[in-house]
C-alpha cells in the first residue's frame, strides 16, 4: 500500500562488502511483516469498535494513529539513518516496532481505547524507520545486477503478508464477536469481557514481537559485516519547493487520496459484509473475506505489469480509478452477494494505483527523485485523514452513503491520470516493484 520514507540514502553500487547475502532472507521476512501489520489494522477496527462501543469515526482513529506516523516520523527517520547507517538504523526501527507490539499489554490491562492508539502509533513509527532502510539494504545484500529481482521477490512476501494476516487475524481476534456483544454487558461482566478479548489482541501482537526480536538480533549480530558508504546529507525541507511543479503536486494529492480511499474501504469492509443486506456474515467470516480484497491487489499487480507493456500508464490508471468507482456504485446500489463481492473486487483495481501515481508524479525529477519520494511518503497521511471522515459520514447516515468519500477520492485519481495524458509527458519506464507502498519498504 507506501512511498519509502527515505530513499535519500543511496547504497553503494559496488555490491555487498562481506559475506552478508544470507541476511536478505530476514529482510524478506520484514516485507512480509510490514504488509501484514498494516492490513491487520482492518481487523482491529471492527474488534475495538465493538469492544469499546465506538462510533465509526472513533474506530477509524485506529488508522489515524497508524498512518500519522508516516507524516511525523519520516524526516526524523531519514536523519537518523544518515547518521547511524543502514544496519544500525534497521535495528533501532525493529526495536521500536517491538516496543509498540509490547505496548498492547499495558493497553489491554488499562482497558483504554486511547492506550491502543498510542501503541499503534509507536508500532507505525518503527515501521516507518525500518522502511527508510529496507529498500537500499536489500539492494546492498547481494549482487547489484540482481537488485531488482530481489526487490520484486521481497514485494511478493509483502503482498503475501497483506493477504494472510487479515485471515489469520480474523480467526484469532474476531471469532468471539459472533456470540457476545459488549453493548449487552455492563459492570463486572463488561470489564471481564473486555479483559478477555483484549488478551486475544495482545497475544497476536506478542507473536509479532517475538518474530521482530529474532530479526533484530540477527541484524545486530551482523551490523559490522556490511561496510557502508557514507550517505550524503540532503536537506529535505528544500524538497517542498517541488510542490510548485503542478504534475508533482497533483501526484502527491493523488497518493493522499489513494491511500485514504484504500484504507477507508478496507477498514469498513468487515462491518459492511456483516450487514443483513450484503453477505450477512459473522464477524470472523467477514474479516476473513478481507483476504480477497488484499489478494486482489496481489493479482492486480501482475495483470497491471502485463497490461502496461501495451497501454500507456495514465490510461491504465484512469481505467482502474473509474473501475473502482463503478464497483463501489454497484455495491452501494445492489444487495446480497453482488453488493458484497463488488466491494471486495475494488482491491483488484487498487493494485496499479500507487506505483503508477508515484512514477507519473516523479517523472522528470532526475536527481531530485529522492526528495520527491520523501514528500510523497508524507502524503500517505491520507490514510490518517480520509478514513475518519468516511467514518463520520457513516455515523450521520449509513455505511453505504459513506462510500461516497472513497468515490470522490477515486475521481481525483482519474482526473490526475487524464491530466498526465493531456500534458503529453507520459512515462515509458514504469517501475513495478511497487515496494514503495504503505507497509512496503
Amino acid at each position: 500500500m507506501i512511498a519509502t520514507p527515505a530513499n535519500d540514502t543511496v547504497p553503494s553500487s559496488s555490491g555487498p562488502k562481506g559475506d552478508v547475502g544470507y541476511l536478505q532472507w530476514f529482510v524478506f521476512g520484514l516485507f512480509f511483516i510490514f504488509g501484514g501489520i498494516t492490513s491487520l489494522n482492518d481487523v482491529l477496527v471492527p474488534k475495538l469498535k465493538e469492544l469499546y462501543s465506538l462510533s465509526y469515526f472513533q474506530a477509524m482513529l485506529i488508522q489515524t494513529a497508524f498512518f500519522a506516523a508516516y507524516f511525523i516520523v519520516s524526516l526524523p527517520a531519514a536523519a537518523l539513518v544518515q547518521k547511524v547507517g543502514y544496519m544500525r538504523g534497521a535495528v533501532v526501527g525493529l526495536l521500536i516496532m517491538l516496543a509498540g507490539c509490547l505496548m498492547f499489554i499495558p493497553a489491554a490491562n488499562a482497558g483504554l481505547f486511547g492506550a491502543f492508539l498510542g501503541a499503534l502509533f509507536v508500532l507505525a513509527a518503527g515501521v516507518t524507520l525500518v522502511q527508510v532502510v529496507a529498500n537500499p539494504l536489500i539492494s546492498m545484500l547481494g549482487a547489484p545486477d540482481t537488485a531488482s529481482s530481489r526487490l520484486t521477490f521481497a514485494q511478493a512476501f509483502n503482498s503475501l503478508g497483506t493477504t494472510l494476516f487479515p485471515w489469520v487475524g480474523a480467526t484469532l481476534i474476531l471469532g468471539s464477536l459472533a456470540t457476545v456483544s459488549a453493548a449487552e454487558l455492563s459492570g463486572t461482566a463488561l470489564t471481564a469481557y473486555r479483559a478477555a478479548e483484549s488478551a486475544v489482541i495482545t497475544h497476536a501482537y506478542i507473536g509479532i514481537a517475538v518474530a521482530l526480536a529474532v530479526v533484530a538480533g540477527v541484524v545486530w549480530l551482523n551490523r559490522n559485516r556490511l561496510v557502508e558508504d557514507q550517505a550524503p546529507t540532503i536537506g529535505f525541507l528544500s524538497a517542498f519547493n517541488l510542490l510548485k511543479q503542478p504534475r508533482f503536486a497533483f501526484g502527491a494529492l493523488g497518493i493522499f487520496v489513494y491511500v485514504g480511499a484504500e484504507v477507508a474501504v478496507a477498514s469498513l469492509m468487515t462491518n459492511y459484509l456483516m450487514q443483513a443486506d450484503t453477505l450477512a456474515l459473522p464477524a470472523q467470516g467477514a474479516g476473513e473475506r478481507l483476504a480477497l480484497y488484499w489478494g486482489g491487489a496481489l493479482v492486480g499487480r501482475f495483470i497491471g505489469a502485463w497490461v502496461m507493456r501495451f497501454i500507456a500508464p495514465w490510461k491504465v490508471l484512469a481505467s482502474a480509478a473509474l473501475g473502482a468507482v463503478v464497483l463501489i456504485a454497484l455495491s452501494v446500489f445492489t444487495t446480497g452477494a453482488i453488493s458484497g463481492y463488488a466491494l471486495l473486487a475494488v482491491g483488484l483495481f487498487n493494485a496499479v494505483m500507487f506505483p503508477t501515481i508515484f512514477t507519473l508524479a516523479s517523472a522528470g525529477l532526475g536527481k531530485r527523485a529522492a526528495e520527491g519520494s520523501g514528500i510523497i511518503c508524507m502524503a500517505i497521511v491520507g490514510g490518517a485523514i480520509v478514513p475518519p471522515l468516511t467514518g463520520y459520514v457513516a455515523d450521520v447516515s449509513t455505511l453505504r452513503i459513506a462510500f461516497v468519500i472513497p468515490v470522490v477520492c477515486y475521481f481525483v485519481i482519474a482526473l490526475y491520470a487524464r491530466y498526465c495524458g493531456g500534458i503529453g509527458k507520459d512515462v515509458s519506464d514504469m517501475s513495478w516493484s511497487a515496494s514503495q507502498e504503505p507497509g512496503n519498504a
